[in-house]
């Protein structure tokens, strides 16, 4: 029975499972999106979302605790520098999980995760668009209105300007 037994082991030994988390939390730290399966997914969201809370704080032990986990130098410098700056206002939730479907050989479960400031699709404040306008028949309303304006401008004659001397035909 497994009572009390909430880590999934995803059936690897615990050296390879913690080596594979923290290979997947690079990837997903350096591209921002990875795809995978979906229980590997919510493996990877317990392991990586505790050290981008940590990220937040910019210390030394902080930094060398992340350090501890990814043990790669390039992905902690992008992480306190680059991705702190974005998620520093987000109480928690870096992460997001969206779910594609089967994979052809073994049907199993794949989704994308990803990190949730830097999907423009979602976070994009949308600009109200100016509403274009088109021409369409006017309602009867308005052509009533029109129609005398209409029919007003006819009935004033519109007098002709004086000729001036050069275009005026010459006699001679």
């Amino acid at each position: 029975m497994r009572h009390n037994k909430k880590v999934n082991h995803l059936g690897r030994t615990s050296s390879h499972r913690h080596a594979m988390l923290s290979n997947m939390a690079c990837s997903l730290i350096l591209h921002k999106r990875i795809r995978t399966t979906v229980a590997k997914a919510k493996a990877l969201k317990v392991y990586v979302e505790p050290l981008l809370t940590k990220a937040k704080n910019d210390t030394t032990h902080s930094r060398r605790t992340v350090f501890s986990y990814l043990r790669r130098k390039e992905v902690v410098a992008e992480m306190f520098s680059d991705i702190a700056e974005k998620i520093a206002n987000r109480p928690g939730g870096y992460t997001r999980i969206l779910k594609l479907g089967n994979r052809l050989g073994d049907n199993a479960e794949m989704c994308m995760i990803e990190l949730v400031d830097y999907n423009t699709t979602y976070t994009e404040v949308k600009k109200e668009e100016v509403k274009k306008t088109t021409r369409r028949k006017r309602s009867t309303s308005a052509k009533k209105e029109a129609a005398p304006v209409a029919e007003a401008a006819a009935e004033t004659p519109v007098e002709e300007a004086p000729k001036t001397e050069e275009e005026a035909p010459k006699a001679e």
